[in-house]
């Protein structure tokens, strides 16, 4: 069929079903998330977890969500994988869900060193491929004529080229998803088999390159800091001015992972026009909110689609010094919640996580249409003294110093040390303008005093010293490379803590050395 024939159906189809506003409007949360939350017990009950937690009978219950939450504990990975998720790894069915998993996705997030396996069961598949689709319809909210919809999709995802162990397959989400993705999508979708297929990295971003001048591309797809890479190399290799000159129609960048705000200098100096950006939160777990109206930040839950979210206040009395639930932590529902409070997010899913602690952190922009927007990870904070430095605080930190330094910060991450009886922030800061560190160190200090009052006092009594070294951008992402997180959906921790951090100053070590 003719991208120009597909298009119109697509467009006309967006049009039609956006007029019905179940897709966009919550009026219940609540009702929605009981409702999803009983689906989840029933179709579970006849697991291991199911029958050992007696889903049947919380069933029966008055208030089955109340007796939920006190019927079954909390995970993290570590706890629901050593007692439950193993089993179905190797290969045991009905253990969290009833059937067989057949997926695995691979996933470290940006603070472990090893490879976390996150079960993708069929129902979680079909349940990703719906969030996508309304997010599709979504964008007839949006004011794109129809020949937008005939354009080209490109997705810089993992490897397609799954790993099979005999009994199930593991990789990249997006590598799976995208194997998984409708036949009709695949007139859209580049780039292409071939190349989704290749595992190495670097390679199958030259190969992109090359074929990058043959295709109509209207909307790009992934995480920011390899998209910023990509476009870098595309432009360097045709010689033209901005990407808009390989594709004029280029129009969207769907992203997620990260937050977009210290990206967003150097990504448009790219560009010729200005896109619209679309943020997706399509974690291992599910695909848990995304952006479904123009001229907003935040992304709307998907509160009826295998779900069930519980949230933890983010402070001192649920939370450890490492960012690790306590055991008396007050854990709440989505009628419990307030706007711009920060939470950490508890999932039940239909992939068989049960009350499991994702690790990220959220909070709430607009209560009724119940959009929140990522904050930051549990334990990518810094509060050596009480400065409850926030992920958010650090990035809107470094966006204001890239404007007033004019200057483009690619990736930066920071520690808290000891500094004599006291403490310091180290600040790694990776960009390669010329910058004066002492200059920077005192935009980034002055900018987080004023973002936040805490640290404004802490300053004072506390945070003897903020150190900032300024390293070249390649100098990160090598380090990704050699540990084995180069591209797809790893991002660089914004906070080392102990071990991590011991490694990367070895690394920087080692680095130096070898210049």
């Amino acid at each position: 069929m003719p991208y120009s024939i597909l298009g119109s159906i697509i467009k006309r189809a967006i049009e039609l079903r956006s007029k019905m506003p179940v897709i966009f409007s919550t009026p219940n949360a609540h009702k929605i998330q009981k409702k999803e939350l009983k689906k989840l017990l029933r179709k579970a009950s006849h697991t291991a977890f199911g029958e050992h937690y007696n889903f049947r009978d919380i069933l029966k219950k008055p208030d089955p969500v109340k007796a939920f939450q006190e019927k079954i504990p909390t995970h993290d990975y570590n706890a629901i994988f050593k007692d439950w998720w193993f089993r179905a790894l190797n290969g045991e069915p009905y253990v969290c869900w009833p059937g067989k998993v057949k997926y695995f996705a691979l996933s470290s997030g940006t603070s472990e060193s090893s490879s976390k396996h996150i079960p993708l069961t069929s129902d979680m598949l079909k349940a990703i491929k719906r969030t996508s689709i309304k997010q599709i319809f979504s964008l007839a909210r949006y004011d794109f004529p129809k020949s937008f919809y005939e354009r080209g999709i490109l997705m810089l995802g993992g490897s397609t080229h799954l790993n099979y162990n005999g009994t199930y397959y593991e990789g990249d989400l997006s590598g799976i998803t995208t194997k998984n993705i409708p036949f009709w999508f695949q007139h859209f979708y580049k780039p292409g088999k071939r190349i989704s297929k290749e595992r190495d990295w670097p390679t199958k971003l030259d190969e992109i390159v090359k074929k990058a001048s043959k295709w109509d591309i209207g909307v790009i797809v992934g995480v920011p800091a390899w998209w910023q890479i990509l476009l870098e190399k595309i432009i360097a290799h045709y010689q033209v001015k901005t990407i808009h000159d390989i594709w004029p129609n280029l129009s969207i960048f769907v992203h997620g992972g990260v937050s977009f705000g210290p990206y967003k200098k150097g990504f448009e100096k790219l560009l010729d026009k200005p896109l619209t950006y679309i943020e997706t939160y399509l974690a291992s777990e599910g695909f848990i909110a995304f952006q479904s109206r123009p001229n907003t930040e935040g992304m709307q839950l998907a509160l009826d689609n295998g779900i069930f979210f519980e949230f933890v206040p983010f402070e001192g009395k649920n939370f450890d010094s490492e960012g690790n639930l306590l055991p008396e932590a007050r854990i709440l529902t989505i009628k419990e919640i307030e706007q711009d409070k920060e939470y950490a997010l508890v999932l039940s899913t239909c992939a068989g996580a049960w009350r499991y602690l994702i690790g990220d952190t959220v909070k709430f922009t607009n209560m009724e249409l119940n959009e929140i927007v990522i904050t930051g990870r549990t334990k990518h904070f810094l509060n050596l003294c009480g400065e409850h430095l926030s992920v958010e605080n650090m990035n809107m930190a470094i966006k204001m110093t890239e404007e007033q330094l004019n200057i483009e910060i690619r990736e930066f991450t920071v520690a808290g040390i000891k500094h004599g009886s006291m403490f310091a922030h180290k600040w790694f800061i990776g960009t390669d303008n010329q910058v004066n560190p002492a200059g920077l160190r005192k935009r980034i200090d002055e900018n987080l005093k004023v973002l936040n009052d805490d640290y404004r006092v802490e300053r004072i009594a506390a945070i003897k010293e903020v150190i900032v070294e300024v390293l070249p951008i390649q100098t990160f992402y090598y380090y990704m490379r050699i540990k084995g997180k180069e591209g797809a959906q790893n991002k660089f921790p914004r906070v080392l803590k102990s071990k991590q951090l011991e490694e990367w100053e070895s690394y920087l070590t080692e680095y130096q050395n070898k210049k």
